[in-house]
């Protein structure tokens, strides 16, 4: 429901809280309900990527940000489950090698773009370069602080050139992401997900916090929107994603094409 939208959304130019937002907070959605509103959003959700590749003139990129244990694997595979696989592309960002780390930062980012009639779902994105990339101080302020308008003017590009962008900040309590933190340790077959730098990051969440908050002030545009979308609560955390994606293709006014041939009088013998 569009309420959603409205309420998720980060103002462009506003001078938005993180702190003020409250990871449990579920906006009048309850549990119950919320498994069958899920369920028809994702039948939507069929039906516009049928029409976003038929009508094949535009693209529409997911961003996908949240600090360790924030659900972005779990939001992928709940939401988009309903989705052609041949139609989407989802793409991690990890630490550049490579290549990667011999050309300027945006490089990767812009051949990970999906084409026309596709999704594209970036998991972790070119965000990374102001948020990690500031926190643990790996190249200085006047050079990641430049950055934000760069993205900006980056994510204008794209959009001006019929890729539609829609990004989420999944926000989770510090308590939260213990709790699950605990639930890898405890159960063997998420054991492997587990790692001693999880808990090495927790020592710098003030510092995320606040590179988070700057990255929302400063990159939520118009063309290119942040969503903080409160994240404790899975089942809410993937009806709100799931209903803001209906929504903006559902604002990209899709159509079919007409056919290439004159389908009248036709005959199969």
């Amino acid at each position: 429901m569009k309420h959603l939208v409205r309420e998720l959304v980060v103002a462009p130019g506003s001078k938005f809280k993180l702190a003020q937002i409250d990871p449990e907070n579920t906006h009048g959605v309850d549990k119950p309900k919320a498994a069958d509103r899920l369920a028809k959003n994702l039948e939507r959700l069929s039906l516009l990527q049928y029409l976003l590749y038929a009508d094949a003139k535009q693209a529409l990129l997911v961003v996908l940000q949240g600090i360790d244990a924030g659900g972005k694997d779990g939001t992928i595979r709940h939401v988009m489950s309903g989705l052609n696989p041949q139609g989407v592309t989802v793409m991690p960002f990890k630490v550049p090698e490579g290549a990667e780390k011999r050309h300027d930062y945006l490089w990767r980012v812009h051949k990970a773009v999906p084409e026309f009639g596709s999704v594209g779902i970036f998991n972790r994105s070119h965000y990374e370069d102001v948020l990690v990339v500031r926190v643990h101080g790996l190249v200085p302020k006047p050079v990641w602080s430049k950055r934000y308008q760069q993205i900006n003017d980056f994510e204008r590009m794209l959009s001006e050139n019929r890729v539609r962008i829609v990004k989420f900040l999944l926000y989770i309590s510090k308590e939260e992401q213990a709790k699950r933190f605990r639930e890898r340790l405890d159960d063997p077959t998420k054991n492997w997900k587990f790692s001693e730098a999880d808990i090495k990051e927790r020592e710098y969440w003030d510092q995320y916090i606040e590179a988070y908050q700057d990255m929302l002030r400063k990159c939520s545009t118009d063309w290119a929107p942040w969503y903080v979308i409160p994240a404790n609560h899975k089942w809410f955390r993937n009806l709100a994603v799931a209903e803001i994606v209906r929504h903006t293709l559902e604002s990209m006014d899709l159509k079919f094409p007409r056919p290439t041939a004159d389908l009248v009088g036709i005959k199969f013998e």
